[in-house]
């Protein structure tokens, strides 16, 4: 019997930015102070454990009532001085399944870049595959502005 396989979608995006890479992954993994920097979006933790594999946190995506919430669980974590330093997730939720991962890499002692990777599986079948083509190129430019946030958060010296 044939067995259908689920399309994912990649999605990668980079930016660098003018910090340290131990810097910069702090400023990734502290949970509550991604709004600061990432669009329309507010993460939690929910389990007490907070840094590490095993970790639960969720993104709250949207405006008011047009929002979404993307639970994820930390599969992956190699900090800073790994390199890359590397954060993986499984996304866990209905709307939003599959992988994701950011990575940190030293350029020089002030110098990082960030490459924030997602593997998704669309829902909804062929009709989500053929709306992802629509959705992804506002994805990427929304994960492109994050990540510019990012490195102005970070170059700030804030975290």
């Amino acid at each position: 019997a044939a067995r259908a396989v689920a399309v994912v979608a990649e999605l990668v995006v980079a930016a660098e930015v003018a910090a340290a890479a131990g810097h910069v992954w702090s400023a990734l993994v502290d949970w509550p102070t991604h709004g600061q920097w990432m669009l329309f979006t507010r993460v939690e933790s929910t389990t007490a454990q907070t840094e590490g594999a095993g970790a639960g946190i969720v993104g709250i995506t949207g405006i008011g009532p047009c929002a979404f919430r993307d639970t994820m669980t930390v599969t992956s974590w190699q900090p800073p001085p790994a390199q890359p330093a590397r954060c993986g997730v499984e996304h866990t939720g209905r709307l939003v399944r599959g992988s994701g991962a950011f990575e940190v890499e030293t350029i020089d002692a002030g110098h990082s870049r960030v490459v924030w990777s997602e593997w998704v599986r669309p829902p909804g079948g062929l009709l989500g595959e053929i709306g992802w083509l629509g959705v992804r190129p506002v994805v990427a430019l929304f994960l492109r502005i994050s990540l510019r946030r990012l490195a102005k958060y970070a170059e700030a010296g804030r975290r």
